[in-house]
Parts: C-alpha cells; sequence; structure tokens
C-alpha cells in the first residue's frame, strides 16, 4: 500500500500515478544519457521536418515555420523537460506563446507520427 488512502485515494490510483512519473523520468534520463538537448531538438526537427536549421530558429509567420517551432516547443518542455521560460528565451517568444506552440507541435507530432528519438 502507497501513500495515505483518505489523502491520496486508493492505491491503484496512486500506483497509477507513480508508474507515469516514473516513466517519465526514464524517458528524459534516457534523452540526456543520449546527448539531447535543445540544440539536438532542433537539428532533429529541421530533419524530420526537411528544413535547415536557420529555418527552425527563425521568426515569423509562415506556416512552414510556425510548424517547425512548435515541434521545437513540444519536444524540449515535454520530452527534455526544458522549461517554458527558457524556451521563451531561446525562440524570443513570449511564454505563453511557447506553451501554446507547445500544444500545437504535440498535435502535430501525433498527426504525422513523429518521434524525437532517431531511429537508425
Amino acid at each position: 500500500m502507497k501513500g495515505d488512502e483518505r489523502i491520496l485515494g486508493d492505491s491503484n490510483f496512486v500506483e497509477t500515478v507513480l508508474k507515469a512519473s516514473q516513466d517519465k523520468f526514464d524517458r528524459n534520463y534516457l534523452l540526456k544519457a543520449r546527448g539531447y538537448d535543445f540544440n539536438t531538438v532542433v537539428d532533429r526537427v529541421a530533419e524530420v521536418l526537411g528544413v535547415n536549421r536557420a529555418e527552425v530558429l527563425s521568426s515569423g509567420r509562415q506556416p512552414h515555420r510556425v510548424q517547425a517551432r512548435s515541434l521545437v516547443c513540444f519536444w524540449a518542455s515535454r520530452e527534455l523537460g526544458m522549461s517554458m521560460v527558457e524556451l521563451s528565451k531561446r525562440l524570443k517568444i513570449s511564454q505563453p506563446i511557447v506553451s501554446q506552440s507547445a500544444n500545437r507541435g504535440e498535435k502535430i507530432a501525433k498527426e504525422n507520427k513523429l518521434n524525437l528519438l532517431q531511429t537508425n
């Protein structure tokens, strides 16, 4: 039995939350152990979208740039665990835009079956 059921809920719920947390930690650790960082994410986005690195980091509202930055925000924040504040500084956009972009990037990744980990 994990935790106090009066506060946390039944043991199944607690076990599920702990497992999800451990899975996220394991994935984050795996990526960092393989050397993934912000620059690696930018390079991977450029690769999967077929654009150059400068295009990924450039500002503008052109659909391909928005798509690239959105994917960077999603992978860097959710996969690597980078903060939205750090991403906003690196990409020179506001923190709320980073958050919106991460949500957009998640949809892009799912719709196109894109994965941060390279499958060589």
